[in-house]
């Protein structure tokens, strides 16, 4: 067989390259030509990705008005979270997928949601971390190696938050400064296992989501302090690693189930007892019942989340507003409740690392600019209010999904993907 060499490049001659070998494929019929042909020009795309050939086009559903009140909230000189106002609006929330039902069991939710008055998002923890391992050749060097990080740690992050450090106006060919002056060091803890030293660096990074900022100023960290521990106590670490699994980046962990990457949100609402019975045909015990066996179900099979289906509700909220599809399982780390109150019922949903951001990456898609802008996010703050959003919207999918699943026999839950279609293949 033939090698090709295969150009990840995005001038016209390569796309036209990988696209005329596409066509050359034996499985290609006529009406596959619509994955190569463009809804934007492809020089509108290609600085999203490499090696750029075709397009996928997904609808796109909006329901809503989702009736939410969501907080603003600023750092103190200590760099706490301080909650500074809240605002309530109703918004029409738009959701890319094929799953049949979302919409529906959404758009019920949100209607429910309307009736008793809407519901509360709260932002908890925001900040992005960075695990970097300096590996030594005995355990001993790595203890002597956080003891040193520890006790320079104020230094070092006076240093990299710098607004005149030289990395910031030291940019590389592509125009990118080396030291990223959007993502500010918040603190920077370690944790010795064996010969290994994780740094585990925290930064705020603003509207942006910030993977990309938070690697060019922890590169520049992980320099200095080798650096000056040489200088210091000539001790220089055998490798080094940026990522070490510790940062919590792209996947599940125990260690950020409630929160310390990404941005940690939380959603609430009661729902009366006249909407329970009108508008879901349930009670309060059918609800808790559930609650009961889901909780032990998902203790027997490890499973570290309790959520009946945030991933949903997130991943379509992620493509519609070109968000890194991979965070998709870091950011669906729930943790649901379902309390019975006086009034009715209390629901409650934790997303501990939601991260999204709207600048940079994917959201400056045309297309996710719009969404993004009819959110109203793409103003200051405009990514602490779309984490917001999207755990209101996943609340309204929870309770809705959790009240179908509760019906007798589950039957609601079963004709709703009957009649939509997800049974019928």
């Amino acid at each position: 067989m033939r090698r090709v060499r295969w150009s990840h490049r995005n001038h016209p001659k390569a796309i036209a390259e990988r696209q005329a070998v596409i066509r050359q494929l034996p499985a290609w019929q006529p009406q596959d030509e619509r994955i190569l042909e463009w809804s934007l020009p492809p020089e509108h795309l290609e600085k999203f990705m490499e090696s750029l050939t075709g397009q996928m086009m997904l609808p796109v559903a909006v329901v809503g008005p989702l009736d939410v009140e969501f907080g603003r909230y600023r750092r103190d000189e200590t760099f706490n979270l301080i909650e500074i106002s809240r605002t309530r609006e109703q918004l029409y929330v738009p959701i890319a997928h094929t799953e049949g039902g979302l919409s529906v069991s959404m758009q019920r939710g949100m209607n429910v949601l309307a009736a008793c008055g809407g519901v509360k998002t709260y932002l908890l923890d925001d900040r992005m971390t960075r695990d970097s391992a300096f590996v030594f050749t005995s355990a001993g060097d790595a203890v002597i190696c956080s003891h040193w990080v520890q006790t320079h740690r104020d230094e070092l992050r006076r240093w990299i938050n710098d607004p005149d450090h030289p990395g910031k106006n030291k940019r590389s060919e592509q125009r990118v400064a080396e030291v990223s002056r959007f993502a500010v060091l918040l603190t920077i803890e370690t944790r010795v296992v064996g010969p290994v030293c994780h740094v585990l660096y925290q930064f705020e990074t603003s509207d942006a989501c910030g993977p990309n900022m938070i690697t060019r100023n922890a590169y520049a960290l992980n320099r200095e302090i080798v650096t000056n521990m040489e200088g210091d106590l000539n001790l220089a670490p055998i490798h080094i690693f940026l990522e070490a699994n510790l940062g919590g980046d792209k996947k599940p962990s125990h260690e950020y189930f409630n929160g310390g990457h990404g941005r940690t949100v939380l959603a609430e609402a009661i729902v009366t007892h006249e909407v329970l019975q009108h508008q879901l045909n349930m009670t309060p015990e059918a609800l808790r019942n559930l609650e009961w066996v889901g909780i032990h179900g998902s203790i027997a099979s490890g499973m570290q989340s309790f959520g009946f289906t945030p991933a949903s509700a997130i991943a379509a909220m992620f493509v519609v507003t070109g968000q890194d599809l991979g965070m998709v399982g870091t950011s669906s780390m729930a943790h649901g409740t379902v309390q019975v109150v006086p009034q009715g019922v209390s629901f409650s949903l934790q997303l501990g690392g939601l991260e999204v951001g709207t600048v940079g990456g994917g959201s400056q898609l045309p297309h996710a600019q719009s969404y993004l802008r009819l959110l109203g996010c793409l103003e200051p703050g405009g990514a602490q209010k779309l984490a917001q959003i999207i755990v209101g919207a996943a609340l309204a999918l929870e309770i809705s999904a959790s009240a179908s699943m509760a019906s007798r026999g589950s039957e609601n839950f079963f004709r709703a993907h009957f009649e939509r279609g997800g049974l019928r293949s």
